[in-house]
């Protein structure tokens, strides 16, 4: 993390297919091998198991504003951590004005937050850095107690003050004591941990798709220069260090976007 007081430094934290027969026709599509049950290679007739363009697009974040997850204080309060992580800047624009916060909040209320794809079973002794998050608890339930005890340490420390009122230049220090686990939070909650999963998300929010919330108006991939989901660059293989001199394009397409 920087060590001004205007925050942290950006450049130091940013280092289908053809149409099936005419009505009516039975279709047969490609032979497949049953290896589980080692039988003959079977041959699908009739409409095709599968819906047309039905994995062209992930799903989008919940439409509408406001938070979806975060209850209270609790948004405001990320809001206040990533504006510091992600300051605004002549460069390009904050993570809360690139809408992470909203990213987070998504994420949180999905299968992420929940932890679906986390193994959450004991025993849970405590694990070395380089294995990365151990924890009982799914990484909603860590953001919930961690916002808490920040938000309590905070209260005491600096006379019923939450953090979003704090000066710059204390916020900084509070973030870089999260990082650096020099900062011990009520409840036992492990303040370097959180610090770890905080930047993470900021940073996945801030160049993200925008269809899961963040990177609004595509502002951080036009600061960069990517050109994002165009259909292919077979013509930019081979074409090493050039710049691609199109617009982005998000999974959705963008403004002004027309298909020929």
């Amino acid at each position: 993390m920087g060590g001004d007081s205007k925050g942290i430094s950006r450049r130091g934290l940013l280092t289908g297919g053809a149409a099936i027969g005419a009505a009516g026709a039975a279709v047969a599509a490609t032979p497949r091998h049953d290896g589980e049950r080692g039988g003959p290679p079977q041959a699908i007739r009739g409409d095709v198991p599968w819906a047309e363009g039905a994995a062209d697009a992930p799903p989008a974040a919940a439409p509408g504003k406001g938070y979806v997850w975060f209850t209270g204080a609790e948004g405001p309060l990320v809001e206040a951590m990533v504006d510091r992580l992600i300051p605004p800047d002549p460069t390009g624009p904050g993570a809360v004005e690139a809408g992470v916060p909203i990213f987070i909040d998504r994420q949180l209320a999905g299968q992420f937050g929940q932890g679906q794809h986390f193994y959450l079973g004991g025993p849970w002794p405590k694990g070395a850095p380089e294995q990365g998050y151990q924890s009982r608890f799914t990484p909603a339930q860590f953001y919930r107690a961690a916002l808490k005890s920040i938000a309590d340490h905070v209260f005491r420390t600096y006379g019923g003050l939450d953090f979003k009122a704090l000066q710059a230049d204390v916020k900084d220090q509070l973030l870089k004591d999260l990082e650096a686990g020099k900062l011990e939070l009520p409840d036992g909650v492990d303040g370097k941990g959180f610090f770890a999963m905080l930047l993470q998300n900021t940073k996945e929010g801030y160049f993200c798709d925008p269809i899961y919330g963040g990177n609004r108006d595509m502002a951080a991939w036009k600061m960069i220069g990517f050109p994002g989901a165009h259909y292919n660059y077979r013509d930019w293989v081979s074409r090493h260090n050039q710049r691609v001199p199109f617009p982005p394009v998000a999974f959705k397409g963008r403004p002004g976007w027309t298909a020929s």
